[in-house]
């Protein structure tokens, strides 16, 4: 029975998503708590892997459990048992905790050929920038990355659009040893929200290590004048790592959406995604 599990998290506390050894990670907080429900270790695959100190508020994970652990999970007492997929994400809480870091928010049988990780078309993020004109909010400190003097967010909406389309982002990204950098950048923008903090909207098919934050540093730059709008792509275009912007904090990231395509297409994505991961892509 595979299980998909929409999740959430303040990232402050964690070492990313990924489980490591004697360190407190998403994965691993997720998985014991499953565990504990289903009587026996279990493996999560998820959407989007994300970076220590980075949140989520729309974070999409699979699991399968195998007939024993099913039935531990049919097992629960008031539950009817065409329920007790849903069910789980509420036992879930009840196991993590009313105040913790992480909430599963649902829980449901996955429809055939849904692959949390291959399937999905697109991630999206959102990530918040306070400059002097927002000012400094203690109650959004582990969400916003604060920078001083006032940004220019009509030039950083400009360089961000002038890198949307199909590219080879290595200047944007962290490089992995047989991993390509192509990437669609699907939409990327910047506005001022009602408080007047910045907020980038970045959406891609897929995104390699670092991206977001390289992307929003370059704009953040673009933002302060240290670098000119038409700067950004010619960064790109030179295919290298620069310092002539800074990769930002991961605290203002949160991973905010996954899309799927419609259910009778969930295998044939997941095929072509695991086609091209054999062919050294990321």
């Amino acid at each position: 029975m595979r299980i998909r599990l929409d999740i959430s998290y303040d990232g402050t506390h964690f070492r990313g998503w990924a489980r490591q050894p004697q360190l407190r990670t998403v994965q691993g907080t997720i998985e014991a708590a499953l565990a504990r429900i289903v009587g026996s270790d279990v493996q999560l695959v998820v959407a989007g892997r994300t970076d220590a100190g980075v949140h989520a508020s729309g974070q999409v994970a699979h699991v399968d459990l195998d007939d024993a652990q099913w039935e531990r999970v049919k097992a629960r007492r008031g539950v009817p048992q065409d329920s007790a997929a849903a069910a789980l994400a509420g036992r879930l809480r009840g196991v993590l905790g009313a105040y913790s870091d992480v909430a599963v928010r649902a829980s449901s049988e996955a429809p055939a050929g849904f692959d949390a990780r291959f399937s999905a078309v697109w991630r999206r993020y959102e990530y918040r920038l306070a400059d002097d004109v927002a000012g400094y909010d203690p109650l959004a400190r582990h969400n916003t990355t604060s920078v001083k003097g006032a940004l220019d967010v009509e030039a950083m909406d400009a360089a961000a659009q002038s890198l949307i389309g199909l590219h080879d982002f290595a200047a944007y990204c962290k490089a992995r040893e047989e991993a390509t950098t192509i990437r669609t950048l699907l939409d990327y923008r910047w506005r001022r929200d009602e408080r007047g903090v910045l907020v980038a909207h970045v959406k891609a098919d897929a995104f390699c290590h670092s991206m977001v934050r390289a992307l929003v540093g370059a704009c953040a730059a673009v933002g302060e004048g240290r670098l000119k709008v038409a700067d950004v792509a010619v960064l790109r275009d030179r295919l290298e790592r620069t310092s002539e912007f800074k990769v930002l904090a991961a605290r203002g990231l949160t991973l905010s959406e996954v899309g799927y395509p419609d259910a009778s297409l969930l295998a044939q994505r997941a095929e072509q995604t695991r086609a091209r991961r054999d062919l050294g892509a990321d």
